[in-house]
């Protein structure tokens, strides 16, 4: 039991992780106006969140091998 919740940890980590990567790089909203661009950046708070949850389960996943 306690190897199958080490590795849900670890996918869920390593998703999340990328999931809020992947918010933070790419744009919420872009225009292309003929030579003129925009792109839009909403608040990031959220990328962080999931980013620092998806750590603090990798390292749970992690300490679950040690016990």
């Amino acid at each position: 039991m306690s190897n199958v919740l080490k590795i849900v940890l670890l996918v869920v980590g390593i998703g999340m992780i990328a999931y809020g990567l992947y918010r933070l790089i790419t744009p919420e909203f872009a225009l292309d106006a003929g030579p003129l661009q925009f792109e839009a950046h909403g608040d990031n708070t959220q990328s962080y969140a999931m980013i620092g949850f998806g750590i603090l389960a990798l390292i749970g996943g992690l300490a679950f091998g040690k016990r």
